[in-house]
C-alpha cells in the first residue's frame, strides 16, 4: 500500500500562508471599521455645524435649486418672516440695558429718562407666555417692528444740523453709521412694499455676527424741522461674500405701524443716543409722478455695471459697450464711479447731459430713445479684495436692482468687457418677446445666458486686413469685430453666466445668477442656440495656454457692424478734441503667407525623398 506524505517544508508553507490570510483578513477588517468611524464623525459633525454655518452666513453658496426651466424661490435666509430675537443677551448691551427680575430689559442710560425724570421701561419682545406677566409689572412687550416708545423718541437726538442749516438728505453716497465696533457704511435707502411694507437700505458691515442697528425715520414739518420714529433693524448679509471680513447687507427696517407714513429719510444708528452719521433720503416710486410704470410700458431694457476701478480710461472700448447695448435695445446705464480716467469720465459727461443724442439726430442716425447714463460716486472706505469683494460689487449690483425697479421692465447685470448677443433676433428685445411667445413667461423672473470666452490671444479676424471697408481702421479696434475666435465648450449656468431679469420680481441679486425671488418666481436658461454671453478677455489663469483649448470662429456680431462703425465713428470724431482721445492706429498689415519648412536630408528635400521611395 502506497502512503502519501506531505514533506515537512510543505506544511510550514501552508501555514505561513494561512495566518498571512488571517492577517490580511484582519487588516481589511480593520480598515473597514475605520472608515466607518471616520465617515460616522464627518456626519455628526455636519449636524452639528449646520446651524452654526446658517446663521453665520458664511461663504458657502447654498443657492435653491432650480429646474432647468422653471422654478419656485426659495428664500435662503433662516429668518425669512423677519422674526427678531430679543433674547440674545448683547442685544441691548450697547445700550445699556439690564434684565429685571420679570425677564424683560430695562434701560439705565440717563439721556433717554422721560420729562419727570422716571425711568421708561424700553419695549420688547416676550413670548405668549409672559405676556400676561409684563403686561402686569408694567413692562411694555413689543414685536420687532413696532414704533419705540413717544416718550422715549422725544429724548433722542434731533434730526442733524450743519451750522444752522438741517442736514440735506442723500442718495447714492456711502456714508458711517456712528458707534460700531466694526466699519458699518449705508449708501441709499429704498421703499419696499412688495410684501411687508419696509424700508430696505443698501450697506456694507462685518460678514460675521453683524452688528445690531436701529432705525430712525424723518418726517418734515410745516416749520422746517424734523420728527422721528424709531424700531429696530434687521441686518441681512448678502449671501456672496467669498468668506472676506466684511460683505454688502440689506438693513431692513419695518413700517408695521397702521398709522406710520413712509418717513422723508432714514437714518441708521447703533445707539440711539448717539447723534446720527448718516441721513439717507428715501427713494419712493410712489411719489415720483413722471415715473413711466413698467407694467404697462413695452420692454425697456437698462444695464447695471460693477464699480469702475483702477482709473479706467479705455475710451473706445467704452464707446463701444455704449453704442453696441444701444443698438441692442437698452435704454438707460448704470455705473458706480470708484476711480475713472478723464477720457472716461470726459466720454460719460456728454452722455449723461444729453449730448450724444443730439449728435445722433443731426447724423440723421436712427435712434429709438435717447440713452440715459447714471454715474454714482462709490468712495466704500473698505480695502477691495482684502476686506470686502472686489470694491464692493454686491452692494452695487442690489442698488442699481432697486434703483432700476419700477423704472425698467428688464435689467441686465453686466460688465464692460460682455455683451449678451441674441442669434436670430436683432435686439434683446426682439429676443424677449420671441422666448415669451414660445415658453410661459408669466412665472419667469430671470433669463440666464451661458458664457463664452473670446480670449484676446485668438488671433484677429481676417476682416481686419481688409482696408477698403469704410472706417477700415475702427473696424480693427474694435472688440467685437476683430475678436470672433471663442472657446467651443460654453460653461454651464451659474458658472461664470450673466442674466437679464425684471426687477420687481427680485429680492437679492448676484453677480452670475439671481439669489432670491419673490415667491412663484424663477430662472429661465435661455438656450446656447438662441443668444450667449459673449465674454472678451484674456486668459483667465494667466499666460496663453487658454488657446490651446478646443476653439471655433462665431462672427454673429458681425451683424451689427454697419450700425456700430457709424455711431462710433461720428461719436469719435465729436468727441476727439474734447476729451483728448487718442488717434486710432491703422489697420495691420496682413502677415505674408506662412512657407513650409521642408526637411532636407543629404540635400534631398524630405518630399523627394518619399517619391524615391515610393518607385
Amino acid at each position: 500500500m502506497y502512503v502519501s506524505a506531505s514533506p515537512p517544508g510543505r506544511k510550514k508553507r501552508i501555514k505561513r500562508t494561512t495566518w498571512g490570510t488571517r492577517d490580511r483578513a484582519g487588516m481589511s477588517f480593520l480598515i473597514v471599521v475605520a472608515f466607518f468611524a471616520i465617515f460616522g464623525i464627518i456626519i455628526l459633525t455636519e449636524v452639528f455645524m449646520i446651524d452654526d454655518r446658517s446663521r453665520t452666513g458664511g461663504s458657502l453658496l447654498r443657492h435653491v435649486s432650480l429646474s432647468n426651466r422653471l422654478g419656485e424661490s426659495i428664500p435662503d435666509y433662516e429668518d425669512t418672516k423677519l422674526d427678531y430675537n430679543f433674547e440674545e443677551p448683547s442685544l441691548f448691551m450697547r445700550e445699556k440695558f439690564t434684565r429685571d427680575h420679570t425677564g424683560g430689559f430695562r434701560l439705565n442710560d440717563p439721556i433717554l429718562f422721560d420729562s419727570a425724570n422716571i425711568q421708561v421701561p424700553i419695549p420688547v419682545a416676550s413670548d405668549g407666555d409672559n405676556r400676561a406677566h409684563n403686561a402686569a409689572a408694567g413692562i411694555h412687550a413689543i414685536p420687532w417692528g413696532q414704533l419705540l416708545d413717544p416718550k422715549i423718541e422725544k429724548t433722542l437726538p434731533q434730526y442733524p444740523r450743519i451750522g444752522n442749516a438741517s442736514r440735506i438728505a442723500t442718495d447714492g453716497s456711502w456714508q458711517v453709521v456712528n458707534g460700531t465696533r466694526f466699519k458699518f457704511f449705508v449708501f441709499s435707502a429704498f421703499y419696499d412694499r412688495r410684501d411687508a411694507r419696509m424700508v430696505r437700505v443698501i450697506g456694507a458691515t462685518k460678514t460675521r455676527g453683524p452688528e445690531r442697528v436701529w432705525c430712525r425715520f424723518w418726517y418734515p414739518t410745516a416749520n422746517g424741522t424734523h420728527y422721528s420714529a424709531s424700531v429696530m433693524a434687521r441686518v441681512k448679509v448678502i449671501r456672496e461674500n467669498w468668506n472676506l471680513k466684511y460683505s454688502a447687507c440689506f438693513i431692513i427696517c419695518p413700517l408695521r405701524a397702521a398709522k406710520l407714513n413712509v418717513p422723508y429719510a432714514v437714518s441708521i444708528v447703533a445707539r440711539l443716543r448717539l447723534p446720527p452719521g448718516n441721513v439717507l433720503l428715501l427713494r419712493n416710486t410712489d411719489r415720483e409722478v413722471d415715473l413711466n410704470r413698467t407694467a404697462t410700458n413695452t420692454t425697456e431694457l437698462g444695464v447695471c455695471v460693477k464699480p469702475l476701478h483702477f482709473n479706467y480710461d479705455k475710451a473706445l472700448y467704452l464707446l463701444e459697450f455704449l453704442e453696441l447695448n444701444s443698438i441692442l435695445g437698452v435704454s438707460h446705464f448704470t455705473f458706480y464711479n470708484h476711480t475713472i480716467g478723464p477720457r472716461t469720465a470726459c466720454i460719460l459727461k456728454h452722455y449723461m447731459n444729453g449730448d450724444i443724442h443730439q449728435l445722433h439726430l443731426r447724423n440723421n442716425l436712427t435712434v429709438e430713445r435717447p440713452v440715459k447714463v447714471s454715474l454714482l460716486p462709490w468712495n466704500l472706505r473698505m480695502q477691495s479684495q482684502k476686506e470686502i469683494r472686489t470694491e464692493g460689487l454686491f452692494a452695487a449690483l442690489n442698488d442699481c436692482l432697486y434703483r432700476s425697479m419700477y423704472r425698467h421692465t428688464h435689467v441686465a447685470l453686466i460688465d464692460l468687457d460682455e455683451y449678451i448677443i441674441p442669434k436670430h433676433n436683432y435686439t434683446l428685445t426682439e429676443l424677449l418677446a420671441w422666448l415669451a411667445k414660445r415658453i410661459n413667461a408669466r412665472n419667469t423672473g430671470a433669463y440666464s445666458f451661458q458664457n463664452a470666452f473670446f480670449y484676446l490671444q485668438f488671433a484677429d479676424d481676417p476682416i481686419v486686413y481688409d482696408t477698403d471697408t469704410p472706417n477700415a481702421d475702427l473696424r480693427a479696434n474694435l472688440l467685437t469685430q476683430r475678436k470672433t475666435r471663442r472657446r467651443s465648450k460654453l460653461h454651464p449656468q451659474k458658472q461664470r453666466s450673466k442674466y437679464i431679469c425684471r426687477p420687481e420680481v427680485v429680492i437679492e441679486a448676484g453677480n452670475h445668477f439671481v439669489w432670491e425671488f419673490v415667491p412663484g418666481r424663477g430662472t429661465l436658461n435661455v438656450p446656447a442656440d438662441s443668444a450667449i454671453l459673449q465674454h472678451y478677455r484674456v486668459c483667465e489663469f494667466g499666460g496663453d495656454d487658454c488657446i490651446k483649448t478646443p476653439s471655433i470662429t462665431d462672427r454673429t456680431a458681425h451683424k451689427y457692424s454697419s450700425a456700430l462703425l457709424e455711431r462710433v465713428s461720428s461719436i469719435y470724431a465729436h468727441l476727439k478734441d474734447t476729451c483728448h482721445l487718442q488717434n486710432l492706429p491703422p489697420s495691420p498689415t496682413r502677415p505674408p503667407p506662412t512657407k513650409k519648412h521642408v526637411l532636407t536630408i543629404n540635400n534631398t528635400p524630405q518630399n523627394a525623398t518619399k517619391r524615391r521611395k515610393l518607385r
